[in-house]
């Protein structure tokens, strides 16, 4: 998910305090309809990192717990961090409705956490989370939590140059009338980092590796859709106010006149990049 090890943005790269609020009231919507990973990429990592049920594993960032859920057979023991504190109350009580035991989620960030802590992971994975962190500060702490031949899995579908299809060009716009045009994230505003995520691994102590998935095909619905938005930090329900009605049905009508039948497809690419302890 989407995390906040200690909710910083970058702009120019120096590092910014996001705020406390950055994701505040939206792990319902979150737990419910982020995609899940699709099965190509669990596969990837097991094979990759010769999973056998044995050792621990660390998801940083890891939102409502839906990625660490997909790997509870494929270790002792998992720790899944995440710093908002509604995501990590969602994800326990849907472990407990998973009956899956050997999860424990920790609210709070990577410092916090390893003052207490002395666990090995074999796997660390970041999913779609790591413009949210210190990235150069996060990679020489987990350096040292992780055993030689494990790594993180840093993984991502940020694809700023894709061409939208029709019906993603007008979410967007409609998006933009009700939010406005500058995207929000906590106390301030959103900008990307200007370093790729790969550069940073290729300057740290980690060997870096890539692979790309196939890519897939993902059908939306109108109420995935809305959904979706009120799972991200800058589109939030809560900025709505009293229009969330209007909103919603202003929504409903332009995304059907562009597609009757309801139903929005989405060509998926996700990127896994590696930062391997050899």
């Amino acid at each position: 998910m989407d995390f906040k090890v200690k909710l910083l943005k970058r702009r120019n790269d120096s590092v910014v305090y996001y705020g406390d609020d950055l994701f505040k009231g939206t792990a319902k919507y979150y737990s419910k309809y982020r995609p899940i990973y699709p099965a190509s990429l669990i596969r990837y990592l097991i094979r990759k990192f010769s999973l056998d049920g044995k050792g621990h594993m660390l998801d940083l960032g890891c939102g409502t717990g839906q990625l660490a859920f997909r790997f509870s057979d494929w270790f002792e023991r998992i720790v899944g961090i995440d710093t908002d504190p509604e995501m990590i109350t969602e994800a326990i009580d849907l472990s407990k409705d998973m009956r899956i035991e050997n999860i424990q989620f920790f609210n709070g960030n990577l410092d916090k956490y390893k003052v207490n802590a002395h666990t090995f992971f074999k796997l660390v994975t970041i999913a779609k989370a790591f413009h949210w962190m210190d990235r150069e500060m996060v990679l020489e702490t987990l350096y040292e939590m992780i055993p030689y031949e494990g790594g993180i899995a840093i993984i991502d579908s940020y694809s700023p140059n894709k061409e939208l299809s029709p019906w993603q060009k007008t979410l967007n716009e409609v998006v933009k009338q009700w939010y406005g045009h500058v995207r929000r994230a906590g106390d301030t505003t959103y900008s990307h980092p200007t370093i790729s995520h790969q550069q940073i691994v290729a300057n740290s102590k980690f060997e870096s590796d890539l692979y790309q998935l196939p890519t897939y095909e993902y059908c939306w619905s109108v109420e995935t859709i809305i959904g979706h938005l009120y799972s991200t930090s800058f589109g939030a329900k809560r900025f709505l106010g009293d229009n969330v009605n209007s909103f919603e049905q202003n929504l409903r009508e332009e995304l059907l006149s562009i597609e009757e039948t309801g139903v929005f497809k989405e060509q998926v690419n996700i990127t896994v990049i590696m930062a391997l302890k050899k």
